[in-house]
């Protein structure tokens, strides 16, 4: 009995795995970043300047402190976070908010002189609200708020992947 059960268990979970690898799942790995190092403009975002330092560093990319021996330069323009009532209660008090983030950017290569376009990312979530347990709600907006500035992080480096690999090369 044992064995059978044994040996059903282990057939689904062959059967997941099989299933996750058809679908094309695979664990995120490194960006395929064709820049080997970068200089970030570090006046605007400190906290933003700080989880990208991390996330290339990670993906193999050294960042320099002097723009002049990067291979690509970064300057976070600005950042703003925003905070609107989504709904009230019946009694005229907030029952959920939206959080709102919003970061620009311009890049720049060590061969080209312009910066290019700025580019903008977009981050929102929505949570309820309740005046009785504001140190909780408070804790929450503030986690809501580090994931939007950890997803506007990844979204850059998407970015700069699929643009350093939309550009065509000097040898073309």
């Amino acid at each position: 009995m044992k064995n059978s059960v044994l040996h059903v268990r282990n057939l689904l979970l062959m059967l997941c795995v099989l299933a996750m690898t058809a679908c094309g799942f695979h664990l995120r790995g490194t960006a395929d970043l064709s820049f080997k190092t970068l200089y970030i403009n570090k006046a605007a975002a400190p906290a933003l300047t700080a989880e990208l330092a991390r996330s290339f560093k990670f993906n193999g990319v050294k960042v320099t402190g002097i723009a002049e021996q990067a291979d690509l330069q970064l300057e976070i323009m600005g950042e703003r976070y925003e905070k609107r009532i989504l709904s009230l209660s019946g009694g005229g008090k907030v029952s959920e908010y939206t959080l709102l983030y919003h970061v620009t950017f311009r890049t720049r290569t060590a061969s080209t002189d312009p910066w290019d376009a700025p580019q903008t990312i977009d981050q929102m979530r929505d949570y309820s609200y309740d005046n009785t347990l504001l140190l909780a709600k408070e804790g929450e907006e503030a986690r809501l708020n580090n994931d939007m500035r950890s997803d506007a992080a990844r979204e850059i480096i998407r970015r700069l992947s699929a643009q350093q690999h939309s550009k065509p090369s000097a040898a073309d």
